[in-house]
């Protein structure tokens, strides 16, 4: 049985006080379950969050992290780091990171490698831009962000790799993919891993939906046979409403 995840990314929001708080008043509303529950906060908030969530059922991420282990990268932070403050998670190869960034599916390899190695668990990001949903090209663009970031992996990791699918173009838009769009591209994300990894353990990985999830749609979005779960954006910045597509 594939686990059910929410993960919320804060992205650059919140002070130190603001989200303490905010994460108090989530994990107050989220009871333990089959489902994970995940919190993306900036470098910032991460000592005192993994602190405020220890014997929590609230796992705490981070949103990034450099590809090598140590050495001269000013304003950097590497995957030691993060383990060693006790960090679960991190998010690579968000669409903001491939935009903004420029992180290739090369450079996304090692940082998946560098996480790995530091007994992280990671969060692949993969998705299109709507130019490239509209030329049609899409499948292959996913195709190739999954294989030429993470099919160097020997399959016993793979337990450790949460994937999630990004229609850009429904990020911060207030459009949304539909459930079937979403389906379409999820079963299309557990074939191309089951071409690699075979199909137990593609039927196994979890596949996240990352694109304007709110409370409205996130019940049917989730009720679709490949999606396993969100990554949360805007929504997971209040709680109440992060904890409602929990729920969902």
């Amino acid at each position: 049985m594939r686990k059910q995840i929410v993960a919320g990314n804060w992205k650059m929001n919140k002070s130190l006080e603001e989200g303490l708080g905010l994460y108090k008043a989530i994990s107050s509303q989220t009871e333990a379950s089959s489902k994970e529950v995940i919190v993306a906060a900036p470098f910032t908030h991460l000592s005192s969050l993994v602190a405020l969530a220890k014997g929590g059922s609230v796992k705490i991420a981070a949103q990034n992290c450099h590809h090598e282990l140590s050495g001269a990268y000013t304003g950097e932070v590497s995957a030691a780091m993060l383990s060693d403050l006790g960090v679960t998670y991190v998010i690579l190869g968000h669409s903001e990171r491939r935009a903004y960034a420029n992180e290739s599916n090369a450079l996304l390899s090692k940082k998946v490698d560098a996480a790995l190695a530091q007994n992280l668990k990671v969060i692949y990001c993969c998705g299109e831009t709507l130019e490239e949903r509209q030329s049609k090209g899409h499948f292959d663009l996913i195709t190739q962000q999954i294989t030429e970031g993470l099919f160097h992996l020997d399959a016993s990791v793979l337990k450790n790799i949460v994937l999630a699918y990004e229609p850009v173009w429904a990020i911060g838009t207030g459009q949304t993919a539909s459930s079937a769009q979403a389906q379409e591209m999820h079963a299309h994300i557990r074939k191309v891993v089951a071409t690699k990894y075979g199909k137990a353990s593609a039927d196994t990985t979890c596949i996240l939906y990352g694109g304007s999830c709110n409370p409205t749609n996130a019940k049917e979005l989730f009720s679709q046979n490949d999606v396993d779960g969100g990554l949360i954006g805007g929504a997971s910045l209040n709680a109440a409403n992060f904890t409602s597509i929990c729920k969902a």
